[in-house]
């Protein structure tokens, strides 16, 4: 006999024998219902969906979404003017390095993610088989 035979006889005949009635009887006289379902059918989304999808993750990672989730640091920051005592809007975070406001990310991301549109929209306007109007205003 092979070794799994000898350990699947050696694990049946060490279980209780009550648990054995109760795991055959049982299914003697039930039968499972017969149903007929359907798996989903999903469609692949289109590329622009993929693009906006991707976009919009990679416009969150630079932005420091995980940063301010985790550090939850105000919006924008504030400062007295000594001269008049009045407040002013601070937006990029005094004398910490490795911290930012909300505000100071999100306008990061936002001109990183314009770069990166902007290099796209100069690879297109360089393709071959587009209209010459098209790639001068694509360039403009």
């Amino acid at each position: 006999m092979a070794p799994s035979s000898t350990a699947a006889t050696a694990q049946t005949s060490s279980m209780d024998p009550i648990f054995h009635i109760l795991k055959i009887v049982p299914y003697s006289f039930l039968t499972p219902p017969r149903l007929r379902l359907k798996l989903p059918s999903f469609s692949l989304p289109s590329p622009m969906t993929v693009f906006a999808l991707i976009l919009l993750t990679y416009f969150m990672v630079v932005s420091g979404i995980v940063y301010d989730v985790i550090v939850e640091p105000p919006g924008i920051g504030s400062t007295q003017d000594p001269v008049t005592g009045s407040v002013r809007p601070v937006v990029f975070l005094p004398g910490r390095v490795n911290g930012q406001y909300i505000i100071e990310g999100l306008s990061s991301g936002f001109m990183f993610v314009l770069g990166g549109v902007g290099i796209i929209l100069m690879d297109l306007a360089l393709e071959k088989n587009r209209a010459k109007t098209v790639k001068v205003f694509s360039i403009h």
